[in-house]
């Protein structure tokens, strides 16, 4: 439901204000990338392999995704206010859990569990949509979001300079007290912004998941989502091994060229907030896809010409992030905007949909890439990726002008048959 209150900071009996849901997109961004730059040294510290400590990053984006089918559900049947606060809690536990692990293994399931903060990320997008209309829901999910990208775009660059100075553990104390800090804001702040159904039953809540997938429009949205952002989630998972075992680039060199995609994702999003409402969902969303495609393709076609170098990488990649910052806020609105009633569930389901095939792309980046194949595997896997997400817009953009042309000739032959 929409609601016109208007918010009153650090007061739970009123919506949150709009700072509240940018720290906690924020927290789950930061936490997804801040240690990235340690890779090589929480290997060595771990005395593993990179390919094993890498699953930090994929076993966090699979557990991440497999949340975002629960946390919808229970959000539209308990509320926004108690899911959020119990996921902010259970990270800051299993944050320590990532501090005093003594063993790889230990670490790595640790790590998986610090997935539950994408409470934050989830919700926030379905608060706003309890909060605001459907033609306002792109506009202001993207103000969020481009708040947000703050985060990603200098969290790479504190992690490596955390590293150089006192080790990679640094980095989890920071993502412990930003998380106790987001704790108590969401305590103060974060009035409920849903009706709960206390009638209804957790597992009816499950049930509603049909209702989205027999959906064309959703499914069009919520792929054209996972594989644009792909090529996001594939550099995760691979640009570390590059710039460090490619380019021998230092951890807090690596953490600020790493930030590349966060500046486009900033551009991006503020795009997307100022011309969404105007220009459109599917507009918006067909551009960001073709930015995306564009930015890898140049880069990937500099590497086969024997030009590539560490600035052409890195630099392309602020495409990437042009690409999903109008991507990600149109096609998630979209997804929302189909079933209003859901909009929690399907928040978790086209999230869990976009980090699940995220989590395979970083894991396989990560696997395929040696010295010997250099950056092109993941080159690769990004253009590929992307290719697909713009194929996905323009197959929902042809079915809604061919539902249209067809709601326009039954129209047309109903006004005849009445005369």
């Amino acid at each position: 439901m929409s609601t016109n209150t208007q918010p009153k900071y650090l007061h739970p009996s009123s919506p949150p204000h709009i700072t509240t849901l940018v720290l906690l997109s924020g927290l789950s961004a930061l936490s997804m990338n801040i240690f990235l730059p340690s890779l090589p040294n929480m290997a060595e510290y771990f005395d593993a392999d990179y390919g094993t400590i890498q699953l930090s990053v994929a076993l966090y984006l699979a557990f991440n995704a497999a949340l975002q089918l629960i946390v919808g559900p229970l959000s539209d049947r308990f509320g926004r206010r108690p899911v959020i606060l119990w996921g902010n809690l259970i990270f800051l536990a299993v944050t320590l859990g990532c501090l005093f692990a003594s063993t790889v293994e230990t670490f790595l399931f640790f790590r998986m569990a610090q997935a539950v903060i994408v409470t934050g990320m989830v919700l926030s997008r379905a608060v706003v949509r309890d909060m605001v209309s459907d033609d306002q829901a792109a506009s202001k999910i993207a103000y969020v979001t481009m708040g947000m990208a703050i985060v990603p775009m200098i969290s790479p660059a504190i992690g490596g300079i955390l590293d150089s100075l006192w080790g990679w553990k640094a980095n989890f104390w920071m993502l412990f007290i930003m998380g106790a800090l987001t704790a108590w804001v969401c305590w103060k702040d974060l009035g409920e912004t849903h009706r709960p159904k206390p009638n209804a039953s957790l597992v009816r809540q499950f049930t509603d998941y049909p209702e989205l997938l027999k959906s064309p429009r959703f499914w069009g949205y919520a792929l054209t989502s996972a594989f644009t952002s792909g090529a996001f989630f594939a550099y995760l998972g691979g640009a570390p091994f590059v710039g460090d075992k490619l380019y021998h680039m230092a951890p807090h060199t690596l953490g600020i060229f790493f930030g590349a995609p966060a500046i486009g994702y900033l551009c991006g999003n503020f795009i997307s907030g100022r011309f969404s409402v105007r220009v459109g969902i599917n507009r918006m969303v067909t551009v960001g896809a073709l930015v995306n495609m564009v930015g890898v393709g140049i880069s990937l076609s500099l590497f086969l010409a024997g030009l590539g170098s560490e600035y052409v990488f890195f630099g392309f990649m602020t495409c990437v992030g042009v690409g999903n910052g109008m991507v990600i806020p149109n096609a998630t609105a979209g997804a929302l905007s189909v079933r209003p009633h859901l909009a929690g569930t399907a928040s978790g389901l086209s999230g869990a949909i976009m980090i699940g095939g995220g989590a395979a792309l970083s894991a396989l980046s990560g696997a395929l890439l040696t010295h010997e194949t250099g950056a092109f595997p993941l080159l690769w896997i990004m253009f590929l990726t992307s290719a697909a997400g713009l194929a996905s817009i323009i197959m929902v953009v042809r079915r809604e002008r061919t539902v249209f042309a067809s709601d326009e000739s039954n129209s047309s032959e109903q006004r005849l048959q009445s005369r």
